[in-house]
């Protein structure tokens, strides 16, 4: 359905999926009006730093922002800062926001985002308890950040342990508590897991693994946590990072089909033809696995602001890339092309102990993912590979005389 001839476009949201939303259109030659309304009061900004160089102190809020405040300026987009949408009338072609202003579209994407999950516990709400997914929690966050403080952080997935990190860099005491037998069971091999077990242990980290935590105590500002168990670990901070929920009650409320997420088509298209899901909250077709799923990252985020905007200004479908993503860790760079879920053979190249190597994720001996540490090569030829659905033989993958050129050239 093309929807070329709109003349008002309207974006809910204020992450990358918006941003680029909002270039894709322009780049398309949409010159009609587009608003972009946000609830947080910063321009559209970079979420993957705050759990790393943002949150050092490293990198500046200004560099943070995909486009300065001129650059929305000058391409006639209007950003509603600090403004909630609270319903979308379908019927009418209307957003209507908090304070009852009514936005008319020809077309909607909705580019929600996701929540952190709530620590459903005793002691949730206690002072100093927090979450980590955007600019406010990290403000919040920071002054806090102080050699001797103690640091228990829940879950030991990639922002939990990204936390760890930046944490014993600037000197805390650091806790890591999950329930899973390893730190990131959910996303990665075992080989991975004792990796990054070791590495954080090395550097002073106390993980502890199969723990369940039962509350947290204080006295209005959490002074410990309590484990189920009866063990105390004390807290001066606490840390959670137990998952994300994808932001889809807008759209549900709305009448448009949600399952674990906005579910869209290869076009971000949603249930309903005028109105597009990007980002964290949709659940899209992943072309390259055959199923459909909801894509944490910058990758997604990007390719389907780009798919978005070409389905309304009917231009062919942009590329499909392979996911991908990335976490740094001290002075370890992990780089991850494609999905490893459902693999059944993995294939390790390079010694980890030299802190530079790649875990190869096979399913009947097609390459579906890798996990590269420190090794670009192993993750730039792996994505090329996965896209083709190339077949390799373990042997070649392992072997580190040969270079991932000549091992993607031998399976062309």
């Amino acid at each position: 359905m093309d929807l070329s001839d709109a003349e008002k476009i309207v974006i809910i949201g204020g992450g990358q999926a918006a941003a680029q939303a909002c270039a894709s259109l322009r780049l398309f030659g949409f010159e009609g009006a587009i608003t972009l309304v946000a609830d947080e009061p910063a321009l559209p900004y970079q979420r993957p730093p705050l759990s790393k160089a943002y949150m050092k102190g490293d990198m500046s809020e200004e560099r943070l922002y995909f486009r300065p405040a001129a650059w929305y300026q000058d391409n006639n987009i209007e950003t509603m800062l600090s403004t909630r949408a609270v319903s979308v009338d379908r019927a009418a072609q209307t957003v209507f926001l908090q304070d009852d202003r009514a936005l008319p579209y020809d077309a909607l994407i909705l580019s929600t985002g996701s929540r952190p999950r709530a620590l459903p516990l005793p002691g949730a709400d206690l002072k100093n308890v927090f979450a980590l997914r955007d600019l406010a929690d990290v403000e919040q966050i920071r002054p806090n950040m102080v050699a001797g403080k103690r640091l228990v952080i829940v879950g030991a997935g990639y922002i939990g342990l990204e936390a760890a990190a930046v944490a014993r860099q600037l000197g805390l005491d650091v806790t890591v508590l999950e329930m899973e037998a390893r730190v990131l069971a959910r996303v990665t091999s075992p080989v991975m897991s004792t990796f990054f077990e070791r590495e954080h242990r090395a550097q002073g980290v106390n993980i502890r693994t199969n723990t369940r935590l039962a509350s947290l105590t204080g006295n209005g500002k959490v002074t410990a946590a309590v484990l189920s168990d009866g063990t105390e670990i004390a807290a001066d901070i606490v840390l959670v990072g137990i998952g994300i929920l994808p932001n889809e009650d807008l759209a549900s409320a709305a009448g448009i089909a949600c399952a674990n997420g906005i579910l869209a088509d290869r076009d971000a298209r949603t249930s309903d033809p005028l109105v597009f899901a990007a980002g964290d909250c949709a659940r899209r077709p992943l072309v390259h696995y055959g199923r459909q799923g909801r894509l944490e990252s910058v990758h997604n985020a990007i390719e389907q602001g780009k798919l978005a905007a070409a389905a309304i200004m009917g231009k062919p479908r942009p590329n499909e890339d392979c996911p991908w993503f990335w976490s740094d860790q001290y002075d370890l760079k992990l780089q991850i092309a494609g999905l490893s879920e459902s693999y059944d053979e993995s294939v390790v190249r390079g010694d980890p102990d030299t802190r530079k190597f790649a875990v190869f994720y096979l399913r009947g001996g097609k390459l579906i993912a890798v996990d590269a540490i420190n090794s670009a090569p192993e993750f730039l030829a792996s994505k090329k590979l996965i896209i083709a659905g190339t077949s390799l033989a373990p042997e070649q993958l392992k072997d580190t005389s040969l270079s991932m050129k000549e091992i993607a050239a031998a399976a062309a």
